[in-house]
C-alpha cells in the first residue's frame, strides 16, 4: 500500500505552494482581511485560471474530474497561506453540496459557472442552535406557483456578502430538502456577525418568502448533505494541517534566533519538548486528512468515521500547536504585527466549525454501533 501522495498530487501541491506565496503573501492576507469580504477578485479569477475552482468537479462541467485527496493537497497549502476569501465555501462546501444533491442540468447551470470561475457560492445551513444534524434544521420551505419560496434565518454562514449563490437546507413538507437561491433574490438578508477569524467573515442570512430551486429532498438531501460536508469537513481539516506546518516553521525559525543567556531558546529543553509536540501534532493530523481524503475517494464503508477522525484530531491539534507557538514567542506571540496569532484565529473558528470534537465523538459512536448492529444480523 502506497503511504505518500503520488508524483502527480506532489506537483499539484508544489505548483499550489509557489502560487499561494508569489499571489497571496501575507502582506496581502492582511489587506484583504481589512475590506468587508476578505475578498479580491484579481486573485479569484488567478485561482479560477488554474482550474482549481473546479477541482473536483466532473470534467463534462469544465472541471478537472480529480479526487478528494488532490483537493486536500491544495487546501494544505492554502492553509499554509491563510488565504482568504470564499474559496472553500464555494469549492468545497456549496460546490461539493451542488455536486452530490443536483440533476445533470441543474449541474450545467450551477456548477460550470462556478468552474468558470464566474460564480461565488456558500452554504447557509445551521441555525440558531448551531447544530449540524439535518434534523435540527427548522427553517420552512413552502410551495409557491409551482416553486418553492423560504422563510427563515440561517446563523454562521461564511463568506456570504462575497457569494453571488447561496444553497441552503429547508424542511419542505416535512422532508429535509437543500435548495439554491441567488444571493440577490427578493427577501435575502445578509447581516456581518462579529468573528475571531478576519480571513474568513461570518454572517446571518435572512429568507423572507425568498424563491428558490429545489435541488434535493427526502433521502436524497439526506444522502448529498451527508456527502458535501464531509467534503468540507477534509477540505478545513487539510487547511488545519497547513496551518500547523507554517505555525511550526514560524516558530522554529524564531527559537533559533531568539537568544536568552546568550543562548537560543530552541536550545532550552523545554522549548524543544513544545516543538517536538507541535510535530507531532502536524503529522499525526496529516496522516488522518490524507487518510479520509483516500476513503471519500474510494467510497470506503469508514469514510464517514475517518472523516470525524480526522476532524477532531486535527481541531484540537491545531488549536493546541497555535497555543505552543504562541507561548514560544512570548508575549511578543500576541502582538497585531506577528502572524502566528492570525493562524490561531484561524484555528480556534475552523476547530468548531462542522461541528465540535464532541458532535464528531458522538457521530463516530454512532457510526460503531449502527456497525456493530450490522455485523450482528449479517454474521460477518
Amino acid at each position: 500500500m502506497r503511504f505518500d501522495l503520488n508524483e502527480t498530487q506532489k506537483l499539484l501541491a508544489k505548483s499550489a505552494r509557489d502560487f499561494l506565496t508569489n499571489e497571496c503573501p501575507m502582506a496581502e492576507v492582511r489587506r484583504m482581511m481589512e475590506t468587508t469580504t476578505a475578498y479580491d477578485a484579481g486573485l479569484w479569477k488567478k485561482m479560477a485560471a488554474q482550474g482549481w475552482t473546479g477541482i473536483i468537479f466532473p470534467e463534462q462541467h469544465d472541471g478537472m474530474g480529480l479526487g478528494i485527496v488532490e483537493l486536500a493537497a491544495i487546501f494544505e497549502q492554502m492553509g499554509r497561506s491563510l488565504l482568504p476569501g470564499p474559496f472553500h465555501s464555494t469549492v468545497a462546501l456549496a460546490g461539493a453540496l451542488l455536486d452530490a444533491a443536483c440533476d445533470e442540468g441543474q449541474k450545467a447551470r450551477y456548477l460550470e459557472p462556478i468552474c468558470a470561475g464566474d460564480v461565488r457560492a456558500t452554504a447557509a445551513l445551521i441555525e440558531e442552535g448551531a447544530d449540524w444534524e439535518p434534523s435540527s434544521f427548522r427553517m420552512e420551505a413552502l410551495r409557491s406557483n409551482g416553486g418553492w419560496k423560504l422563510r427563515g434565518r440561517k446563523m454562521f454562514v461564511t463568506d456570504a456578502e462575497a457569494a453571488t449563490l447561496l444553497v441552503t437546507a429547508a424542511r419542505g413538507e416535512g422532508k429535509l430538502a437543500l435548495f439554491a437561491v441567488p444571493r440577490t433574490a427578493a427577501g435575502v438578508q445578509v447581516v456581518p456577525l462579529k468573528g475571531m477569524d478576519a480571513t474568513r467573515p461570518l454572517y446571518e442570512v435572512s429568507f423572507e418568502d425568498s424563491q428558490a430551486e429545489l435541488l434535493a429532498a427526502g433521502s436524497a438531501a439526506e444522502k448529498a448533505y451527508s456527502r458535501g460536508l464531509d467534503v468540507a469537513i477534509v477540505a478545513l481539516a487539510a487547511e488545519m494541517v497547513g496551518g500547523m506546518q507554517r505555525v511550526l516553521d514560524i516558530t522554529v525559525a524564531y527559537a533559533k534566533t531568539r537568544k536568552q543567556f546568550d543562548k537560543p531558546i530552541g536550545q532550552f529543553q523545554a522549548v524543544q519538548h513544545m516543538c517536538a509536540d507541535m510535530y507531532l501534532w502536524t503529522e499525526s493530523s496529516r496522516s488522518a486528512v490524507y487518510y479520509a481524503a483516500y476513503a471519500l475517494d474510494r467510497k470506503l464503508p469508514e469514510a464517514a468515521s475517518a472523516v470525524s477522525v480526522a476532524k477532531v484530531y486535527a481541531g484540537e491539534a491545531y488549536r493546541e500547536a497555535g497555543n505552543r507557538g504562541i507561548q514560544i514567542h512570548g508575549g511578543m506571540g500576541f502582538t497585531w504585527e506577528n502572524d502566528v496569532h492570525l493562524y490561531y484565529r484561524r484555528a480556534k473558528l475552523s476547530e468548531n466549525a462542522y461541528g465540535t470534537a464532541a458532535h464528531h465523538r458522538e457521530r463516530i459512536a454512532r457510526l460503531v454501533v449502527d456497525a456493530a448492529a450490522i455485523q450482528a444480523t449479517t454474521g460477518t
